[in-house]
């Protein structure tokens, strides 16, 4: 069983308004899942700059204020970026559910990003649910992830 079967999680929800469409969507499907969200815009398709919506969502997984945090933009790189930049963030770049389960399983990614206009509605939604399903194997990727936080 996963964690996400296990317990309500709290994600921070970013994006710039490339995203803004998943953003609503990936927020209503971990509702119905039983789980809660911490919205940090955008909050509409308005043109904005993706980093002052990105780093506090990333801020709010470094501070243990959330359990995880999505981030979106048109292709999801200069999201996954600007979330890398905060310490104690790992972030992955997410474009299939075999990227989000390694992402899990190797990185211990804490936060995903998704490019919108990169890829359906549907399979942002399966790599966030294979995502949530996947575990940390630990083992020889732990001396990695040790290294990544240090």
């Amino acid at each position: 069983m996963s964690e996400a079967e296990n317990k309500v999680l709290n994600f921070a929800l970013g994006t710039d308004h490339a995203g803004y469409l998943y953003k609503e969507a990936i927020k209503d499907h971990l509702h119905n899942l039983g789980h809660q969200t911490k919205d940090f815009g955008t909050f509409n398709e308005e043109s904005v700059d993706y980093p002052k919506f990105i780093t506090p969502a990333a801020e709010a997984v470094a501070n243990s204020l959330v359990d995880y945090g999505i981030v979106l933009g048109g292709s999801g790189n200069g999201e996954a970026m600007a979330a890398n930049k905060v310490k104690g963030v790992r972030c992955a770049l997410c474009w299939s559910e075999e990227t989000a389960k390694l992402a899990k399983e190797h990185n211990n990614a804490n936060v995903i990003a998704i490019g919108e206009r990169q890829i359906s509605k549907d399979l942002a939604i399966k790599i966030i649910d294979t995502w949530l399903g996947s575990k940390f194997e630990g083992g020889r990727h732990e001396r990695r992830i040790q290294m990544l936080d240090s």
